[in-house]
């Protein structure tokens, strides 16, 4: 199954702590239907020294978000959208923007 929302991408957060927060996809996880989302869900983790080149410390890092919980941002408009799918005459199936009919892909 296609995917609505991918690496690289601007979404919005719709529901939850972070509730309208907007970052970049920074990586997403499709068996456990989340991604990763810069500046959203952000955590600290006590984290021990790993050799010279990583000190140890408290560390902030992303946690992931349920993809349920996002929406992708109308690149046109720039407000969130349902994402449909559509076929081009080349046979290339791109991702569609539901409000504003703009391609996504490119």
């Amino acid at each position: 199954m296609a995917a609505k929302i991918r690496k690289g991408d601007r979404v919005e957060v719709i529901a939850g702590a972070d509730k309208g927060k907007r970052g970049e996809v920074l990586k997403v996880l499709p068996r456990e239907n989340r991604a990763v989302v810069q500046g959203v869900a952000v955590r600290k983790r006590h984290q021990k020294p790993r050799g010279l080149g990583q000190p140890g410390g408290i560390v902030e890092k992303e946690a992931p978000v349920h993809l349920s919980n996002l929406m992708l941002i109308d690149p046109k408009t720039d407000r969130p959208t349902r994402v449909g799918f559509r076929i081009l005459e080349d046979g290339r199936k791109v991702r569609v923007a539901k409000v504003s009919g703009e391609v996504i892909d490119s």
